[in-house]
């Protein structure tokens, strides 16, 4: 397992706290003097550092936060074809059932995350303005390092936001009173990150894979692949060219970046920060702080316990007694699609039929194995369902290969190399190579590789396909089917209280 960078900082700038693990997971803590100014403190290397890892922190509160559960790949996964919502009842956790049936409203859909990604957005601003203040004790490389990092993952929490809400109010600089930012469309939203993600590419900073004791900050490749997702998403055909070219020089990139070969391997605890992993957010058990009561503290993850079965019996590695909340169920035409011989199929599905458990709403007796929990990547004490040892994958280089190959079909490439990208991703999974290849093979190959990691969804979404295939199943679990209306979720009525100024997404 790779050395990771996991930093955890209170949510209020009066007192900070820095956690880095190292090869022995030894963590270092600094606090803020008490009443110190902010422009005397944020003067040094050492605290614009911390400024920036308190940027980074956000990164890692999604999946349970001011009171909901926002795993990202849970929360693109639920409105897709590959999974159900599960839990106890269509009323646990209501907002992804309403979600899931694309009759979300402004009391039921993702609050929390877009309070999770302004945090970051603000902690991001913070961080470049106290550059300022500190110039005269940095170094020209560590100063435009920290710019570039800071402005990188700005653009990483705005992509988030944009992908779910759309039209969101965008500002480069925190705000004064009355505190609000003018709502900019999707479209204004993308061009203006767009171009900011191009300045910070272009600046050649930030360098293509860190070092194992960074992994886990913004490199080359990540803004890479964030670019390709971007300019995919909103079919800017006019940036498609450069898009490939990117992807390209990572699958070039054979020094830093390859494709494992045991795609099971990935998924292991020793597999973060493999070869083939481009970005992932960190969760670091070691050291745990993290608990109901402080969430937002040094520690693992609660992704396992969400997703898996409740009342286990002990076995495969989990220990009698584990309780699974049975969220995600993975659909049985999900574990079907795939050919029997295909290596993805048992690393990604989890099996569990025939096992005597407590069996939740929408049970399939299929979980999700990526991330399913293991006994050994548990924290051994404190609150256990919130501190597992799982990184959240979420830029693989199988997908560099997969969106060059999409690419090239797209711009009237070459396709007898696209071919041999998606043919590296079939020889690993050991199903029979494409003679040659359309979108649409691409776009199935996509289906195959990246089942529960969130990007199913928006694969549907931007091809144009969710209309045809986001439609009311023969369960009666989803009745509505989704429209293009659908693309942008609800605004949390909190938000719109807040700002009267806020206009709903048209859902």
């Amino acid at each position: 397992m790779k050395t990771k960078i996991y930093i955890a900082f209170g949510m209020l700038a009066a007192s900070i706290t820095l956690a880095t693990t190292s090869c022995s997971d030894s963590f270092l803590e600094v606090e803020n003097p008490s009443g110190e100014n902010l422009e005397e403190y944020y003067t040094t290397d050492a605290h614009i550092n911390e400024a920036l890892n308190a940027a980074y922190d956000p990164t890692h509160w999604p999946d349970w936060a001011l009171g909901q559960y926002n795993a990202l790949n849970i929360d693109a996964e639920i409105m897709g074809d590959d999974f159900w919502v599960g839990g106890s009842n269509k009323t646990d956790r209501q907002e992804w059932h309403m979600l899931s049936n694309y009759e979300a409203n402004s009391s039921n859909t993702l609050s929390s995350l877009w309070t999770v990604d302004y945090s970051g957005i603000k902690r991001c601003n913070d961080l470049l303005k106290y550059l300022g203040w500190a110039e005269a004790n940095l170094t020209a490389v560590n100063k435009a390092s920290y710019e570039m990092q800071g402005r990188a993952l700005r653009v990483y929490y705005y992509n988030n936001l944009w992908h779910y809400f759309g039209n969101i109010p965008f500002y480069l600089e925190n705000l004064s009173s009355p505190y609000t930012a003018p709502q900019l469309s999707a479209d204004e939203v993308y061009n203006n990150l767009i171009t900011e993600l191009e300045s910070v590419i272009k600046s050649n900073v930030l360098p293509m894979r860190w070092d194992d004791v960074n992994c886990g900050r913004m490199s080359q490749a990540m803004c890479y692949m964030m670019y390709a997702e971007m300019v995919m998403y909103q079919k800017d055909t006019s940036r498609y060219a450069t898009a490939l070219q990117y992807m390209q020089e990572i699958i070039n990139d054979k020094n830093d970046y390859g494709i494992m070969d045991d795609f099971a391997s990935i998924w292991k605890n020793s597999g973060e920060w493999c070869k083939e992993s481009i970005w992932e957010v960190n969760y670091e058990i070691g050291f745990s702080e993290r608990s109901w009561s402080n969430p937002q503290g040094i520690g693992g993850t609660v992704l396992p316990t969400l997703i898996s079965p409740n009342s286990w019996p002990g076995g495969e590695g989990w220990d009698a007694g584990a309780n699974g909340w049975g969220f995600m169920p993975v659909r049985t035409e999900t574990y079907n699609m795939f050919a029997s011989n295909d290596k993805r199929r048992d690393a990604t599905i989890w099996d569990c039929r025939g096992v005597e458990y407590t069996k939740r709403y929408q049970d399939t007796g299929f979980w999700l194995g990526k991330y399913r929990p293991y006994t050994e990547n548990n924290a051994t004490s404190g609150d256990k369902d919130l501190n597992y040892n799982n990184n959240l994958r979420v830029y693989r280089v199988a997908e560099a290969y997969l969106n060059a190959a999409e690419l090239l079909l797209e711009t009237g490439g070459d396709a007898t190399k696209a071919k041999d990208y998606v043919n590296v991703i079939r020889r690993r999974a050991g199903i029979a190579e494409l003679g040659a290849v359309t979108v649409d093979d691409v776009i199935n190959e996509r289906h195959l590789e990246f089942v529960g990691e969130g990007k199913r969804y928006f694969d549907l979404v931007r091809t144009g396909k969710a209309a045809t295939v986001l439609v009311p199943d023969s369960y009666g679990y989803r009745t509505n089917s989704w429209t293009e209306s659908k693309k942008y979720i609800p605004i949390a009525q909190a938000e719109l209280d807040s700002d009267p100024a806020l206009v709903q997404n048209n859902y």
